[in-house]
């Protein structure tokens, strides 16, 4: 299968490193809009994110991937692209455990050691990144980031764009508002409002999350 990887930051690394440890995937092209314009590099189109079309138009059967951390980054490139949802390919790492049950929406990544349990749902372009843990009938809305080694316990809810930080545990049956951010190493015992940061052991209100 042929995929395009639109972003060429530290998540993009992992992300590339993650499509080439199959061999049924190649990677043919990268978009970033630090490039100008499309041009081909070792056998790989190069250029703006915006080229995605382009790409379309000359090319078969193509995926895409959002290889971008920013939460909020990945759903203004959507939104601007426009593309279908079944031009979006979810990629799951060959150490992660997923259960049957689990339901893992489109252009979604689960990366390396990472255990999504049962009746767990997953939206769209979210990232369960390294080592996380997403148990059993949490819910997760589209552009969740759940970060490195995070624990989201039982019946969770995560609304959309939720930033999880490394390590950070949410116990169970709580909620995270849409685009609420939680800190690293956090503990969650209460419910976050939309649009608020949290911090500390417990979690504490500290600020409001802003977004465009």
């Amino acid at each position: 299968m042929d995929l395009v990887v639109i972003g060429e930051g530290g998540h993009s690394k992992v992300i590339r490193e993650l499509i080439r440890s199959k061999s049924d995937y190649k990677i043919v092209a990268i978009l970033d809009d630090k490039y100008d314009e499309l041009t081909v590099i070792n056998g790989i189109y190069i250029g703006p994110i915006s080229s995605a079309h382009l790409l379309l138009n000359q090319l078969n059967y193509l995926k895409f991937v959002i290889a971008i951390g920013n939460n909020e980054v990945r759903k203004l490139i959507v939104s601007k692209l426009g593309l279908s949802k079944e031009s979006y390919i979810s990629l799951i790492h060959d150490t992660a455990i997923i259960s049957t049950s689990a339901s893992i929406g489109d252009g979604t990544v689960i990366m390396a050691g990472t255990i999504v349990n049962a009746d767990a749902v997953i939206g769209d372009h979210a990232i369960i990144n390294s080592g996380a843990i997403v148990e059993h009938d949490n819910q997760l809305g589209d552009y969740v980031h759940v970060a490195p080694k995070a624990t989201l316990t039982g019946s969770v809810i995560a609304d959309e764009g939720a930033m999880i930080g490394a390590g950070a545990t949410v116990i169970p049956g709580k909620k995270i508002g849409e685009w609420a951010v939680i800190g690293a190493g956090a503990t969650v015992i209460s419910d976050i409002p939309a649009y608020r940061s949290a911090v500390g052991t417990p979690a504490r209100l500290i600020a409001r999350a802003m977004f465009a």
